[in-house]
């Protein structure tokens, strides 16, 4: 009896073998790549809209506001008839009268009177000077009418400037005042200038004077 039951079994098993499927998959799953026998998922890089960047602030979904160029109003100083006040200008007044200014730094800008002292150009003792008087760049003369051999600034304020003059008795030379200085305030009033103090003879063959 145990014969005829494994040779009933034997039969059984060869009848199943020969009917046995392979089953194979035909299409991967969308989005997915089959190599050998792991399955890795695919990448894909988005494509951003035409027009649009990836850079800047576009990366927040903004897009970074145009531009514009303006131009400024043409300040006041520049417009046509005016002239800038300043050094150069009182330079350039200074020149046109035959001198040269000896210190630029005695001009103020942001006071209302002014002034440069000249040596006459091309003087050869360099004695020959004079004041030069402005208000608000305007030229308006000098301390006098005839040059003095040695004159400097003292002293100034908003409407006020204080000279001094070298003195000289008769027989000094020019590189030796011996009779001192003079100190002249002049002040400005109502627009005029005016000494308030008397200035010194150019020379004097008794006293002393500016040459």
């Amino acid at each position: 009896m145990l014969l005829t039951l494994a040779a009933a079994t034997a039969a059984v098993l060869g009848g199943c073998g020969g009917d046995t499927k392979t089953v194979s998959i035909a299409n991967s799953p969308t989005g997915a790549q089959t190599t050998g026998s792991t399955t890795q998922p695919a990448t894909s890089t988005a494509h951003a809209p035409a027009g649009t960047s990836t850079t800047g602030a576009a990366r927040g979904g903004t897009t970074a506001p145009p531009t514009t160029t303006r131009t400024a109003t043409e300040p006041a100083f520049a417009e046509k008839g005016k002239a800038p006040e300043g050094v150069a200008s009182a330079l350039a007044v200074v020149r046109a009268h035959g001198y040269t200014a000896t210190d630029s730094g005695d001009y103020h800008p942001s006071q209302t009177l002014r002034v440069l002292v000249g040596t006459r150009t091309g003087s050869s003792d360099g004695y020959d000077q004079q004041a030069f008087f402005f208000v608000g760049g305007r030229y308006i003369g000098t301390d006098s009418s005839r040059p003095s051999a040695q004159v400097k600034v003292l002293a100034q304020s908003d409407t006020e400037v204080t000279l001094a003059y070298s003195l000289y008795r008769s027989s000094d030379p020019l590189c030796c005042p011996g009779g001192g200085q003079a100190k002249v305030r002049f002040q400005l009033n109502n627009g005029r200038l005016q000494p308030l103090s008397p200035i010194p003879p150019v020379n004097s063959s008794t006293g002393l004077g500016r040459q």
